[in-house]
């Protein structure tokens, strides 16, 4: 177990590793360099061979292949997986010129919008792709231009709508004020109209008093009765009774006395026979 361990060993001065008919493993392989990764799914795909789906993000143990070809001293990656259900071979590729991948076999990459919409992008020329960027520019420039007038215009619109919003606010308060002044004075008129009516009711019952009375102290003929005065007897003066002699006789009540009187003092215990026991002390 111990030889397991060891870092270095002996070699002989006769050793000659071209007599060895085993060839190393990284001296085997002929051509582009391969070796086996870990890697996950970079696109959703559809297999062609069974129609199994592959959504992105799924792990596959992947053998990664180096590619002579390359883009601007990037080096180009195929990878080789197989599908999950009917384990046949999928290729696909990196592609740094749109920073993508590119399915090569194997697999058909589903629809992606925000991908489609770029096609055009990525298949065009040098040249397009500067007088791109040059209209795109443009465009930037006349869109800040548009914009600093739309301000310009939404500032004015703003003011004016505040100086509409104002004046309607005034007349508002005016017609407010309008109307409470106009309140107001009806109230004063009806509360004047009310007092008038009141004293011409007032008017009209006296009237009306006025000539029943007349009526009832008026005889048939249309004569007015007069109410006749009987004199009174006058009232004799009560006189006063005169008192009787035997009243005048009577003596008059003796006046009252507040003076002390002693009572006489109860008797005593000898007096009843009853002997009081003598102190002890």
């Amino acid at each position: 177990m111990s030889e397991r361990k060891v870092l270095t060993k002996y070699y002989p001065p006769d050793f000659d590793p071209s007599a060895i008919g085993r060839t190393p493993k990284h001296l085997r392989q002929k051509g582009p360099k391969v070796i086996t990764v870990r890697l996950m799914a970079p696109f959703p795909m559809k297999c062609t061979n069974c129609g199994e789906y592959i959504y992105r993000g799924r792990k596959f143990n992947a053998r990664k292949q180096t590619l002579e070809e390359k883009y601007l001293s990037i080096p180009i990656y195929r990878f080789f997986i197989r599908c999950t259900r009917c384990s046949g071979e999928i290729t696909f590729r990196t592609d740094p010129k749109n920073m993508d991948y590119e399915c090569e076999k194997g697999a058909k990459r589903n629809f992606e919008v925000w991908r489609d919409s770029k096609d055009e992008k990525y298949n065009e020329t040098q040249e397009e792709t500067l007088d791109r960027l040059e209209r795109e520019e443009n465009e930037e420039q006349e869109q800040l231009e548009r914009d600093k007038m739309a301000e310009l215009e939404d500032k004015m619109q703003d003011s004016k709508r505040e100086m509409a919003i104002a004046d309607a606010l005034d007349e508002i308060r005016t017609r407010n004020a309008r109307i409470q002044r106009n309140e107001a004075k009806g109230e004063e008129t009806a509360l004047e109209f009310v007092r008038d009516e009141q004293d011409e009711a007032k008017l009209l019952q006296e009237k009306e008093d006025e000539e029943a009375a007349r009526r009832a102290f008026m005889t048939s003929t249309g004569e007015r009765v007069k109410r006749i005065v009987e004199e009174e007897e006058p009232i004799a003066a009560v006189q006063q009774p005169v008192p009787s002699t035997s009243a005048l006789a009577m003596p008059p009540p003796s006046s009252t006395s507040f003076a002390r009187v002693k009572k006489a003092k109860k008797p005593g215990v000898s007096s009843l026979g009853i002997k009081k026991k003598p102190s002890l002390v």
